[in-house]
């Protein structure tokens, strides 16, 4: 729209989101574009808070957790409550991560394993089924 400003089609655009998106976002009272009748108007402090938004997303941050690092910018403390805040949602959720992926890894060798044991039943089916013709 003007430089300073995003419709909702430039800011779908320019982080490969929906306008469902967005609205949602906005219901949410994640992003706050200006209000021109239907017209919604982004300003660039909405497209930073949408990329951090798409970032928590990512990572599986649940959105109240985005909410409140989102929150905490406007501390007024050169954002050290923000970024050492960050690091412990961060940190826990790595956690997280990191077990989900041991469990899967688990999970993926007892496929294989089954898998394997599959495969010689199958081969040895073979074999009888050639010995008795």
């Amino acid at each position: 729209m003007t430089k300073n400003t995003k419709t909702i089609r430039e800011m779908c655009d320019a982080h490969n989101v929906t306008p469902r998106t967005l609205r949602f976002y906005e219901a949410k009272e994640l992003l706050f574009p200006i209000r021109e009748g239907q017209k919604r108007l982004f300003t660039k402090r909405d497209g930073a808070r949408l990329k951090l938004i798409l970032l928590g997303k990512r990572f599986g941050f649940s959105l109240e957790e985005i909410r409140q690092l989102l929150d905490l910018y406007h501390v007024d403390d050169d954002r050290k409550t923000q970024l050492a805040r960050a690091y412990a949602v961060a940190n826990d959720r790595l956690a997280d991560m990191e077990r989900q992926r041991d469990t899967l890894n688990e999970a993926i060798e007892d496929l294989k394993h089954q898998m394997r044991w599959g495969e010689k039943m199958i081969a040895s089916t073979k074999q009888n089924s050639g010995m008795t013709h």
